[in-house]
């Protein structure tokens, strides 16, 4: 998928490139997965919208997950004091980022900087308290203990021991965190909220065809089905990362 995403623009129309003789199409030589209602390539705009789609999605849990395991180890560390801030995590956690995604559009405009910044400022909440769970457990583990008896001091225990070990687990919900963003980038894209057209991004492009869903179905199934198996494939891709962990 990835290789299709980046290689893929190089041989294919321009995703804006307009075909008044080909308006809401069928898949043809031409048009592999037909055209929307302004004629345009469906293949392209998927292409594009995938780039746009998933790029905002990874950099968003990259940049949220970074945060939210320093924030969750610092806690584990401070003892009573983590825990009673990892209280306010619980609390922020259970906020909607919906609300979030329409504050950020009221405020900043819609846009993908506003799409990433109101996902951002709650989405780090669910990586702090996986990371602080883990390390609790992780904590009271043998090697550890063995550890801080041969000298080990508290950040490389941290750092060197426990942070390594609990990376799988973080890795399994690193991929179910990508699967929900990516839900919700284009869902707040569907609302307005996120990119706007003419720009090619999937939840968008459902939005702008849900008109032709009778007429012309490619036009909005294309890009659903998109969503669906590119969070499906990554959920799975945590399965296994899960199953690593355990093991």
């Amino acid at each position: 998928m990835g290789f299709v995403l980046l290689v893929a623009p190089a041989v294919l129309p321009a995703p804006d490139e307009v075909d008044f003789g080909a308006l809401l199409a069928g898949p043809s030589l031409a048009h592999p997965l037909g055209t929307d209602q302004l004629g345009r390539d469906l293949l392209s705009r998927l292409v594009a919208g995938g780039r746009l789609t998933i790029g905002i999605s990874v950099l968003t849990v990259l940049v949220t997950g970074v945060v939210g395991v320093a924030v969750g180890l610092a806690a584990a560390a401070t003892g009573a004091l983590g825990r009673a801030a990892m209280r306010l995590v619980d609390v922020l956690a259970a906020l909607p980022v919906v609300l979030f995604g329409l504050l950020a559009a009221v405020a900043l405009g819609p846009g993908a900087g506003s799409l990433m910044i109101a996902i951002g400022l709650i989405g780090w909440t669910p990586f702090a308290r996986q990371t602080f769970l883990l390390a609790l457990v992780e904590s009271g583990r043998e090697y550890v203990g063995a550890a801080v008896a041969l000298g080990a001091g508290p950040v490389r225990v941290l750092v060197g021991h426990v942070g390594r070990n609990v990376v799988p687990p973080l890795l399994a919900h690193a991929c179910v965190r990508f699967a929900g963003t990516l839900l919700t980038v284009s869902g707040l894209s569907f609302l307005g909220l996120g990119v706007q057209p003419p720009t090619a991004e999937w939840g968008a492009m459902v939005a702008e065809g849900r008109e032709y869903l009778f007429a012309a179905p490619q036009v909005v199934l294309v890009p659903s089905v998109a969503v669906v198996l590119t969070a499906g494939t990554v959920l799975w891709w945590g399965r296994r990362w899960d199953r690593v962990g355990a093991r």
